[in-house]
């Protein structure tokens, strides 16, 4: 995956992505349902990272009778997509989804084929429950099957908790950080030990406890939950980062790297594709990291899927090819090539996953990502909810400037409200 993208996810808030813009029917050649169809000539659309590029490169070319091709689509992949549905021309058949905008073309499910009626049901149980669920329409319609996910846990330097007088062994340590103040206390210890930090900023605490929620900035009925207990308690926790002084107060990469390096920042809360971040930017730290639970139990962060749009030409042998790009073996595949975490369950028992890294001390992170994944908690991400998201993200970063935070607070809520509004939510 794209270590950048995903780093900007995390701290900009993007857990889903407002979208308004209405899509048309694709394509001439679409087709009406599931099945109908018999093209032989198909287009794959995906990014850069988003999955094994040999993974599908080798399904590709074991396709009897059918060729797919494959394109990479650079920039802006969702505007690009978007863009190609709406004019109704060349329109691919087969194409991915990120995850943060699965929540905008939810809303435009028309523009995709229900891939329940193409066998969907008989492998969802293949899938991390919580993920699958996030491509399911209110009333059933299934557009996607998921990639990737993106489990979260805690992240930390085995020598500064021991420095810290804390447990090291990734179980022993789990248990002091398995709740919000069990971390917050571990972390001052390790502040007032090593005069280091525990978590980059204080965005990436928010966004942690937000996907703990079960909604956060609009309701599953529509409703303004931008005020919501759910919203103020991952607020009150990301605050509380910062006036415990344990968070490092980076917000850009070179400066966060600098700070892994330096250890001045030597633990993170966040998901397992992290873990690459972590690893690119302070690669001389190898062996000394560890992985454990995320406090107050696990979340999702990030993660995409592959649909069939309704221009799609064959639609059965589509789905067969998904459908085989994440097979279990072929997603350990993507993980090994691409560091794309599966999500598919069964992938978690082989040995791509299994073995012990060497940048964790020989832990197999697997141990603790696995349970995470089949733990997930469902949540309801709106189309609306990053862009509302935006202001709480920005007066987080003012308070570790030195703003009041509830000054911050309340300008973040007035105008979150005001772009709630104008997206229709009351």
């Amino acid at each position: 995956m794209n270590v950048s993208r995903r780093s900007f996810l995390l701290t900009s808030g993007l857990l889903g992505l407002a979208g308004t813009g209405a899509l048309t029917a694709c394509g001439s050649s679409g087709a009406a349902g599931g099945g109908d169809g018999d093209g032989k000539e198909l287009a794959f659309w995906y990014w850069a990272g988003a999955i094994s590029d040999t993974v599908v490169k080798d399904v590709a070319a074991a396709q009897t009778g059918i060729t797919i091709t494959p394109s990479i689509i650079g920039g802006d992949f969702k505007q690009k997509l978007t863009t190609t549905l709406s004019a109704g021309q060349s329109v691919p058949d087969i194409t991915g989804v990120k995850g943060e905008d699965m929540p905008s073309f939810l809303t435009q499910a028309d523009a995709f084929l229900d891939l329940n009626d193409l066998g969907a049901k008989d492998i969802a149980s293949s899938f991390s429950a919580a993920k699958y669920a996030a491509a399911t329409t209110k009333d059933g319609k299934q557009i996607g099957l998921p990639i990737d996910l993106g489990p979260t846990a805690t992240y930390y330097r085995e020598d500064s908790f021991a420095a810290a007088g804390l447990p090291t062994d990734p179980t022993a340590a789990g248990e002091a950080v398995k709740t919000w103040d069990g971390w917050f206390d571990a972390a001052k210890k390790v502040k007032a030990a090593t005069g280091a930090a525990s978590v980059r900023n204080t965005t990436d605490i928010f966004a942690v406890a937000l996907a703990q929620q079960p909604s956060t900035f609009v309701t599953e009925d529509g409703a303004w939950g931008g005020e919501s207990d759910a919203v103020k308690k991952s607020w009150d926790l990301a605050v509380q980062a910062h006036t415990d002084g344990v968070s490092g107060a980076v917000f850009d990469g070179t400066g966060y790297n600098q700070a892994l390096a330096a250890g001045t920042i030597v633990g993170h809360v966040g998901p397992a594709w992290f873990g690459l971040d972590i690893a690119s930017g302070a690669p001389d730290t190898s062996g000394k990291w560890r992985v454990t639970q995320c406090p107050d139990g696990p979340a999702n962060i990030g993660g995409s899927f592959l649909t069939l749009t309704t221009a799609c030409r064959n639609p059965k042998a589509s789905f067969e090819f998904i459908k085989t790009l994440l097979t279990p073996e072929n997603a350990a595949k993507s993980f090994t090539d691409a560091s794309v975490f599966p999500a598919t369950l069964a992938a978690y028992d082989l040995p791509a996953l299994t073995a012990g890294q060497e940048f964790y001390g020989g832990q197999a992170t697997i141990e603790v990502f696995g349970p995470a994944a089949e733990a997930l908690p469902t949540v309801y991400d709106d189309a609306n909810n990053a862009a509302i998201a935006a202001p709480y993200y920005t007066e987080l970063s003012n308070v570790e400037g030195g703003k009041d935070a509830t000054a911050a607070w309340n300008d973040a809520v007035s105008a979150a409200k005001q772009i709630a509004q104008r997206a229709g939510v009351q």
